[in-house]
């Protein structure tokens, strides 16, 4: 589906999107539907007895929720208050749900990204398709006082109390049309409605907060123990850089702005890794994202890389979402 989600983001493929368009319109007609169904309480949401966050967006692919969600989980226990973490677990194949999810889960059965958040926060966290029975069952098993949901913007069955919404910066919204058409979830007008905007890097945007991605050493993922600078890397002849995430062309980008010389292989996000799909007729450096690595770990060998991101995010929306939490809790 590459063709697609490229048409998205380019002016080729004219034909392609009016084509798609009527499909668009009749998708918004539904989304927008849906919703007023919930505003209006003709269909009623489930109510958290707890304030619940949601860290969303409007498009498909990636924007960086995870690494916000991960600096909103630290931020909130430096605040003092306990976080929990319920996620649909994307990729996951687990039999039964809810799962619970720890730094040594399979990837394989809860997804990617919950075991990153869960390694990097040391936070309560469980996944399960329907976010409800995720909450539920964390409120069982924990005495969390506020649930961050990962991704979840458009799932109205779950009641919120804050929505942030996360904007990729560079590529924007596409050509601004709904699915199929454009990359749209919900109409741009649904970010009017949301509690705060984050945009991970490029242009900010307007009444948002701007996110950085600081990129860390490199880590083997054989052995975590063993780091290096990314500068190591300049003077190898190639790295073979690897990307199974939703803009793998961020990643490329960053790399041979750093002086590498690439050979990018892409898959799906949320590629469920094998060895034999990083088997090359040479011995050149593998360098990956974290949310590759964790699905690596178990055939790494030492030639394989990852880089970890940290997410730099201006220190006053940390204290507007703690005030807001206080007051929120306060009230009951």
């Amino acid at each position: 589906m590459k063709w697609l989600t490229d048409s998205w983001y380019s002016a080729h493929h004219r034909y392609l999107r009016l084509g798609l368009l009527p499909l668009s319109f009749l998708y918004q007609i539904v989304v927008v539907l849906r919703r007023l169904l919930y505003q209006l309480g003709i269909v009623k949401p489930y109510r958290s007895p707890i304030p619940i966050i949601v860290v969303g967006n409007i498009t498909v692919g990636g924007s960086g929720k995870t690494p916000v969600v991960i600096w909103l989980a630290k931020q909130l226990q430096s605040a003092g208050f306990q976080p929990g973490i319920v996620s649909r677990g994307y990729g996951g194949q687990a039999k039964t749900y809810p799962q619970s999810v720890t730094p040594l889960s399979d990837p394989a059965l809860v997804g990617d990204e919950p075991v990153i958040i869960s390694q990097q926060t040391r936070c309560p966290l469980v996944v399960d398709p329907h976010r409800v029975n995720a909450i539920q069952h964390l409120l069982e098993i924990t005495s969390c006082n506020v649930i961050i949901s990962d991704d979840g913007l458009q799932h109205y069955a779950m009641d919120r109390d804050i929505e942030i919404a996360v904007i990729d910066g560079m590529r924007g919204f596409g050509n601004r049309y709904c699915l199929p058409a454009g990359p749209l979830r919900e109409p741009i007008t649904r970010l009017t409605t949301v509690d705060y905007i984050i945009t991970n890097g490029g242009e900010k945007a307007a009444h948002s907060y701007h996110m950085t991605l600081l990129p860390g050493e490199v880590i083997n993922v054989a052995d975590n123990n063993v780091k290096k600078p990314l500068s190591d890397f300049i003077t190898e002849e190639c790295v073979h850089a690897i990307a199974g995430i939703g803009h793998p062309e961020r990643f490329y980008r960053y790399l041979i702005e750093q002086g590498l010389q690439i050979q990018s292989h892409s898959f799906i996000d949320h590629h469920p890794f094998k060895a034999i799909d990083l088997h090359f007729d040479d011995n050149a450096p593998i360098i990956m994202t974290e949310k590759d690595a964790i699905k690596c770990r178990h055939f790494a060998t030492d030639n394989m890389w990852y880089i970890p991101v940290t997410a730099k995010i201006d220190e006053q929306l940390a204290q507007h979402i703690s005030s807001q939490l206080a007051e929120i809790i306060s009230h009951g």
